[in-house]
């Protein structure tokens, strides 16, 4: 006889059999080998296996990988272990350097912004690690990749692994201290031998290791120098480069770090700086070194310790011609070139100090600069001889130079031994020219003096 209390359906129990409950314990067990209380961090993923959880991944942008880890310790510590799997590894140490446009991707999408978004994901998962474990676990990840290496590569100028390699310890090591950072950095000298191989190329002939010299300067400038918005930054890393040499030896490493490179195969062109005049090309990355270390952030540097690197680096690899010692003086800035010239009148150099700025009117003539800069230089450099005598003797010093200046082009000219591009007539015009705009701007100057006195 059917019951009329009952429901004519079949009820839900409320709690589960011992036996279903058990077995379903075990798989649950199975599937995440975890805690209770790294399952309730884990949320409805802890209901996925492992091998589901990693194929999610995949779909998920390492930018969106890099949002997941900071769920929670316990997702943090499973897209770590994602990371060092060989599938991890295959996802995301993309290697394709020699192309940068990414496969499969939008357009524009680029292996650069791959690596700074996977330098994102790896400080945010080992942000608890203490920074030498955080050091070790990178190395760990990156270890296999080989244009990460100093020497990895076989094509290293058209390859975007040391960039990318540069872009990922920024965004890694962004916020750290300096002494994380100094720790990143003799860590960074450990894995590549590098004092040991700036040791090589330094104590060598200029040139004659060639492509050792080419290394070293695509490692420091893409993986330490290039990719730092601030200058504070810029200035530390450097810094740490040279540093650690004499002065003598911090010269030629800024030179193979920032000098002038051939256009056909990026090697260090040595002779530039004596064979002739060259172009501010060429010197931009020097003077743009030497403002960095002078500037009031870069407080490891005094002004004097600067004023000799300069000294030092117009004869790597032998003394260079005045004119481009002049152009690069033009190009570190008013506070650099004035302290360098002060330094030559304090020590009574006014011969070699005079020479210097006929050359700087020089530049300014060829390179189109206001004469009335070159003027100013010249009178503020007058300051600083401490007598009258002094003064006057360094303004006939200038004279001279001029005069003898013109003697020499002129009998340049007139022996006939010209080049194809005439250089010879051409700089004696450039000379001229310099001369008679020189002393118009002190003419000008000395009559504007006269009607603001009268």
């Amino acid at each position: 006889m059917p019951s009329t209390a009952g429901p004519s359906y079949t009820l839900i129990p409320s709690h589960k059999y011992r036996r279903s409950n058990r077995r379903c314990r075990q798989q649950r067990s199975n599937t995440l080998h975890t805690d209770p209380q790294s399952l309730s961090t884990l949320g409805d993923l802890g209901a996925l296996p492992l091998e589901i959880f990693q194929m999610v991944l995949n779909y998920l942008s390492v930018k969106d990988i890099s949002m997941l880890s900071m769920v929670s310790k316990t997702i943090s510590n499973r897209l770590v272990n994602y990371i060092s799997t060989p599938s991890g590894n295959r996802r995301l140490l993309l290697q394709d350097f020699h192309n940068p446009e990414l496969p499969g991707e939008r357009e524009g999408s680029s292996i650069l912004e791959h690596y700074k978004s996977l330098g994102l994901l790896l400080k945010r998962c080992t942000f608890l690690l203490p920074t030498k474990d955080r050091l070790k676990y990178v190395h760990k990840v990156l270890s296999e990749v080989s244009c990460f290496k100093l020497t990895g590569c076989p094509s290293p100028l058209h390859c975007l692994g040391l960039q990318c390699y540069g872009v990922f310890l920024q965004i890694l090591t962004a916020g750290w201290d300096k002494l994380e950072c100094h720790r990143v950095f003799n860590f960074l000298c450990e894995l590549s031998n590098l004092p040991r191989k700036v040791q090589t190329v330094v104590s060598s002939k200029p040139g004659s290791a060639r492509k050792l010299e080419l290394r070293i300067r695509l490692f420091c400038r893409r993986v330490l120098l290039n990719h730092w918005i601030h200058r504070s930054d810029s200035a530390f890393w450097l810094t740490r480069i040279l540093k650690p040499w004499p002065m003598v030896n911090q010269a030629r490493l800024l030179y193979i770090i920032f000098g002038p490179v051939s256009s056909l195969d990026g090697h260090v062109v040595w002779q530039k700086m004596i064979e002739g005049p060259t172009d501010e090309t060429s010197l931009k990355g020097l003077a743009d070194a030497i403002k960095l270390l002078y500037d009031t952030e870069a407080r490891e540097w005094t002004a004097d310790d600067v004023i000799s690197l300069v000294d030092e680096l117009s004869v790597v690899p032998r003394e260079w011609l005045l004119e481009n010692n002049a152009r690069l003086l033009i190009l570190s800035g008013n506070n650099i070139c004035f302290t360098f010239m002060a330094s030559k009148a304090v020590n009574g150099r006014a011969v070699e100090l005079a020479r210097l700025m006929v050359f700087l009117a020089l530049v300014c003539e060829k390179d189109l600069y206001c004469m009335d800069w070159a003027v100013k230089m010249m009178q503020k450099v007058c300051k600083v001889f401490g007598t009258a005598g002094e003064r006057n003797n360094f303004l006939q010093c200038v004279e001279n130079a001029f005069a003898h200046m013109v003697m020499d082009m002129l009998q340049a000219v007139l022996s006939g031994d010209r080049d194809e591009e005439d250089s010879s007539f051409l700089n004696l015009f450039h000379l001229v020219n310099a001369q008679a705009n020189f002393h118009k701007e002190i003419l000008y100057m000395t009559m504007r003096n006269n009607s603001n006195t009268n």
